[in-house]
Parts: C-alpha cells; structure tokens; sequence
C-alpha cells in the first residue's frame, strides 16, 4: 500500500500548520520492538536474488515507511507490482521482494526481531 502525500486526508488544516493523517495504513499488533531504519540504494539493485532461502523466498517483515527520493518496484507474493516514488508514504506486508528504478533514499519502521533476521540473511548472501 503506498499514499502519495497529496492524497493522504487532510485532518487540520489553520495558517501555518496542516495535518495529513492515513488511517489504518498496516497493523503492527503482535509485533514487539521496531527498529528506525534509514536505506540508500542503488538504481538497479534488486533484493530479489539476495531473499533466496527465506520463506518464499521474499522479505517476511513488514515496513512501514517514506520515500524521500527516488522510485522503488514493490513485487508482493501474489505477484503484483506497486511502484513507490519519492514523497511517498508506504506499508510494505510480509512477503514481498523489492528493485531500486531510481537512487532512493528511504526510512522504514519495521519489527527489529523479523527485520534483523532478513537482514543477516542478505548480509550472509552478499558474503558479509
């Protein structure tokens, strides 16, 4: 699920202050920690290769995030595809892989314990 900034509701809206609130985007219950995360990839880097020998071969952890530049191709298990461009606010569920269009930098809010996982996966894959 991704929400373009102005598409998200405006909640307030007074001289110098507005409030953009998306409600129910992604739930976080049975989740404990989340870890504050902050990515720089490379146009063309695509995870896809790299979650091999995970659960479906995909990223089981959720992320909720912003895209501050660039463009991201979401690939989820079922097969659809959602581009997420710069500016844009995005939940990422459980069984999804990713490929870099653009150079983004990005921040994610995901479940340290799932996360920290996939990621000594992927550190493991790249020889790390």
């Amino acid at each position: 699920m991704r929400i373009a900034k102005e598409d998200v509701p405006v909640k307030i809206n007074a001289p110098g202050a507005i409030a953009r609130v998306a409600t129910e985007f992604g739930d976080a219950s049975g989740y404990g920690k989340f870890g504050g995360e902050y990515f720089s990839l490379g146009a063309g880097a695509d995870l896809e290769p790299l979650l091999k020998g995970l659960d479906g071969d995909l990223c089981q952890a959720p992320h909720w995030g912003y895209l501050i530049e660039g463009q991201i191709t979401v690939t989820y298990n079922d097969g659809t595809e959602e581009s997420v461009k710069g500016g844009d606010l995005f939940y990422w569920p459980p069984g999804h892989t990713v490929r870099v269009g653009e150079d983004a930098e990005l921040i994610l809010f995901s479940p340290q314990e799932e996360h920290g996982r996939v990621l000594e996966h992927l550190r493991v894959r790249m020889g790390a």
